[in-house]
């Protein structure tokens, strides 16, 4: 059996920047960093919103290598937050989406004939895992709850304190690089479908669950800050005249998150339903019917009165269309 040793230390992390600085978090701490950015590193968003607890454990994925499974409500930022980190950090990162359609040799490889010298020859395919196991990335499993039970079991080799990849069909034994790291997102904890809102995720082997060396949990933004990203993607409602706008769109979402935690609704708001209630506002010019379009049309029609009441309650019966129209339009 061959064993394959990692590319050159040269790809290693070559500079350090500060939390303090780079993520606005007050610590000390300095984590390790590239210095210039490559291909496959996530674009930075300058709008975005670090939540401290969780950037301090991607932080220490990426300074110690350690495994970081992400679990979380959609619309969280669960994913995104994993790319921001790795855009600071100037550290090459690729997402792979768990669906029902990866299989097992998506991840591992597969035998390819090609046409070498006018002759049909049959050849190795390497898959995303072994591809990036070899170099300095950041992988990311999203949707990891809703992986095939043979698509896990291949995770779960590099899940392992050395991380070695056993590729059966090649007799080769992966030594990981020393820049590889490995997280993922979920948006249950691993118990499947308990709440009825994600049809299709799995329950997780515990086995394999014990690998992760760090869990952490994510939760929306406090109010100020999702109505502070509303604004920043929306600039027609970035003004200082349209602050109550967001904010009481801002407090509807919240509603509908409690609502559903009581049992009152079958969904609920993310940030990202916000972003898009705001954008419909500044298309349709009605706040009435951009929320009627981006969200309550997803509930049965007793949601949908309870919508509008979260919507009264909100913004009061004065919040017209011609007045929410004029207001965009200020």
């Amino acid at each position: 059996m061959t064993v394959t040793a990692a590319p050159p230390m040269c790809d290693v992390p070559s500079c350090t920047v500060s939390v303090r600085e780079v993520f606005g978090i007050d610590s000390d701490l300095v984590v390790p960093a590239f210095r210039e950015p490559d291909d496959h590193v996530p674009e930075v968003d300058d709008g975005y919103r670090f939540d401290r607890d969780l950037t301090l454990a991607l932080l220490a994925g990426f300074a110690h290598n350690r495994r970081v499974l992400v679990q979380g409500l959609h619309g969280t930022g669960k994913t995104t937050h994993v790319e921001q980190v790795a855009a600071r950090l100037r550290w090459p990162c690729v997402r792979v989406n768990l669906d029902g359609h990866i299989s097992r040799m998506d991840l591992i490889g597969r035998d390819a004939v090609v046409l070498r010298d006018g002759k049909q020859v049959t050849e190795f395919r390497e898959g995303i895992v072994p591809w990036a196991v070899q170099r300095p990335m950041a992988l990311i499993f999203d949707e990891y709850d809703a992986g095939r039970p043979e698509v896990m079991f291949v995770i779960q080799r590099i899940l392992e304190r050395d991380g070695k990849l056993t590729l059966l069909d090649q007799n080769t034994i992966l030594r990981p690089h020393p820049a590889f790291r490995l997280f993922a997102t979920a948006n249950t904890a691993g118990h499947g479908n308990l709440n009825g809102l994600y049809h299709g995720a799995q329950r997780l082997n515990h086995a394999q669950l014990d690998r992760w060396d760090i869990v952490a949990t994510v939760d929306y933004l406090p109010p100020d800050e999702e109505a502070a990203i509303v604004r920043a993607r929306v600039p027609a409602l970035a003004g200082e005249a349209h602050r109550d706008l967001v904010a009481s769109m801002v407090a509807v979402a919240r509603l509908t998150r409690q609502g559903f935690q009581a049992g009152d609704l079958s969904a609920l708001m993310s940030p990202r339903t916000v972003i898009s209630w705001a954008e419909n506002i500044e298309i349709f010019g009605d706040v009435a019917t951009a929320l009627r379009l981006s969200f309550s049309n997803r509930c049965d029609p007793a949601e949908q009165l309870v919508v509008a009441e979260y919507l009264q309650r909100c913004m009061g019966t004065e919040m017209e269309g011609s007045i929410a129209h004029s207001a965009v339009s200020a």
